[in-house]
């Protein structure tokens, strides 16, 4: 622990984002980073806990107290090493986390200001990168065959690992380009595409065969393999069974987003096709982070208006006492698609979709909700109210969440990982499912 009192001297330093007038003109990263000595000092903010509950709240393990001290002192290679023990894509994680590990610092539970820990892992790694401390290596083979089919965060860091164990693996995917959620999801203000396609680049140095724009189907996977690993996330999105739904206008929140990660792919996307917020009154159904995406999107577009709704109710600002670590703090997050500009209101529920007479969506008919503590102690029960109204609207993006996936009864040389297993999650946890369920393959195959 280099600086034993940094932590009463040196407050919390975020690294800011790029002013809104100027990054709603773009899709670039809207986070900044901190000069050099900025990000040390942050990393001096430590206090290495006798308990280090960022470590327990982790899916991944990751050492934060080691790599940050590392950071401090300078140390950038030990640094990244550290952190790349436990962590197959810091620059993911770096970027989109939530940070567990914050919620779970001390200086969080003190003075609400817990150490930078996700912005010092971004650092951390894109230093890596900078002085070429990141190379590919080359791992002896054992013989045997892995194919992993989804080439999202968990069959990445599966792949990564099996290929790191000796096994020659073959990642399988149906889309144009390796990434998943990351590539086809997620914003490119939030993560640019080229982070993941110099990790690609990496990954297929080291050995890692991929095979893309391939459907396989899990009732028939291809022969010739040792095992399989099934990563293919959770591909059906929850739906608005509501009168209206049919009209044009009504999209889910993937659509919009991926296809404009697409187009700034160079994809080409026809006019029938192309889905745009452009000059519309906009209504997002959803108050999570495919939501706030979406909003961010919009205003990229050119939408004239954005309004969120969420059928549950607002929750407290800074903290809540319902939620007291170790839980999730269910507090009011604040994104920065948010401050670009966007009504939020809470307790609404959909009755239906209005439209005209060709179709066309024009609104959405509301109604007021109450929730109402359960008389068991469980779930609370939602109350209609009667109040209703028409939010005037001419597109809808529902980002209700996700349906966990169903899979058949596999053999005993398949594995599933990801959100194929849990179901809708963290990137961070796929990762570790990847990893964990790379040592599931690696003990059956041994043990053979």
């Amino acid at each position: 622990m280099g600086n034993p009192k940094a932590f009463l001297t040196v407050p919390r330093k975020e690294a800011g984002h790029r002013p809104v007038c100027e990054r709603i003109k773009d899709f670039a990263e809207v986070e900044q980073t901190l000069n050099e000595n900025d990000r040390r000092m942050q990393a001096s903010r430590c206090m290495d806990c006798g308990v280090p509950f960022c470590h327990w709240a982790c899916p991944l393990g990751n050492k934060q107290p080691e790599w940050q001290d590392a950071v401090y002192k300078g140390k950038w290679e030990l640094a990244y090493k550290l952190l790349a023990a436990t962590n197959d894509f810091p620059e993911f994680t770096g970027r989109i986390c939530p940070a567990l590990c914050e919620k779970g610092c001390v200086l969080n539970h003190c003075i609400d200001e817990p150490v930078t820990v996700r912005e010092n892992e971004c650092s951390i790694i894109e230093m890596a990168f900078r002085e070429g401390y990141v190379k590919p290596a080359q791992y002896q083979r054992n013989g045997k065959k892995v194919a992993v089919i989804g080439a999202g965060p968990a069959g990445m860091s599966a792949a990564v690992c099996l290929n790191r164990k000796g096994y020659s693996v073959t990642l399988i995917d149906k889309h144009n380009a390796v990434g998943g959620l990351l590539r086809y999801g997620i914003p490119n203000f939030k993560l640019s595409k080229y982070v993941i396609n110099r990790r690609v680049e990496l990954m297929q140095a080291e050995g890692i065969e991929i095979k893309m724009n391939t459907e396989v189907d899990s009732k028939k996977l291809p022969k010739g393999y040792d095992a399989y690993v099934i990563a293919t996330g959770t591909p059906v999105a929850r739906d608005l069974t509501v009168p209206g739904r049919e009209l044009k206008g009504v999209y889910f929140a993937l659509q919009i987003l991926g296809q404009q990660n697409q187009v700034l792919m160079g994809e080409d996307i026809s006019g029938q096709e192309r889905i745009s917020a452009k000059d519309k009154t906009v209504l997002v159904i959803g108050g999570g982070d495919t939501g706030s995406d979406c909003i961010g999107t919009c205003h990229r577009q050119g939408a004239k208006k954005v309004m969120q709704i969420e059928i549950m109710p607002q929750p407290p600002v800074g903290q809540n006492p319902a939620t007291p670590w170790p839980w999730w703090p269910v507090v009011l997050k604040t994104t920065t698609s948010h401050e670009e500009g966007c009504e939020r209101r809470w307790c609404l529920t959909t009755n239906k979709f209005v439209g005209d007479k060709n179709g066309n969506l024009k609104g959405a008919e509301v109604e007021e909700v109450e929730w109402l503590p359960a008389p068991d102690g469980g779930r609370p029960q939602m109350k209609l109210t009667g109040k209703k109204e028409v939010i005037k609207c001419d597109m809808v993006l529902l980002a209700m969440g996700f349906l966990r996936p169903e899979h058949p009864q596999f053999a005993d040389n398949v594995f599933v990982a990801g959100d194929a297993k849990s179901g809708a999650s963290l990137v961070v946890k796929a990762i570790a499912s990847g990893r964990q369920v790379a040592d599931e393959v690696d003990a059956k195959l041994s043990k053979k």
